[in-house]
């Protein structure tokens, strides 16, 4: 297995598969091929009484359920490549979770794409970049 880790942070948008697209390009100017760690993070939004009526068995399906939809068109281009890569839903804070994944992982590299597509969505995902480059131990590229 390779010993180098690429974190690519996966939310189902354009922005996330023209980072994926930047990661499947660049893996050749690494003397070993760089593992490519799929990440979707589900914002929580089960939170107070909520956990009383929904089971948190039916609670955690539905983040499962969301994260592999999202991941699926990026699992669907890699699987089509025969690349090697493993993928995480994960449920929390978006750039708190990214940064420890990526801690966790013993990334080497985020791959990230630096705005959203506009309105209220870039806004919340700027932030996330910014907090994630603050937070993060390790480089993180962002591309356009």
């Amino acid at each position: 297995m390779s010993s180098c880790k690429m974190l690519i942070p996966y939310d189902g948008t354009e922005g996330a598969m023209r980072a994926l697209e930047y990661a499947i390009g660049s893996r050749e100017l690494y003397r070993e091929l760089p593992l490519l760690l799929l990440l979707n993070v589900q914002w929580k939004v089960a939170t107070g009484n909520v956990k009383l009526f929904i089971s948190q068995d039916t609670i955690n399906g539905y983040y499962r359920e969301e994260g592999l939809a999202a991941l699926k068109p990026a699992r669907a281009r890699l699987d089509a490549l025969g690349l090697s890569y493993r993928y995480h839903v994960s449920v929390g804070t978006p750039a708190d979770t990214i940064a420890q994944y990526a801690r966790e992982q013993g990334v080497d590299q985020i791959v990230m794409c630096r705005k959203g597509k506009g309105g209220l969505q870039e806004f919340l995902l700027g932030s996330v970049v910014a907090r994630v480059l603050h937070l993060a131990e390790c480089p993180v590229l962002l591309v356009r």
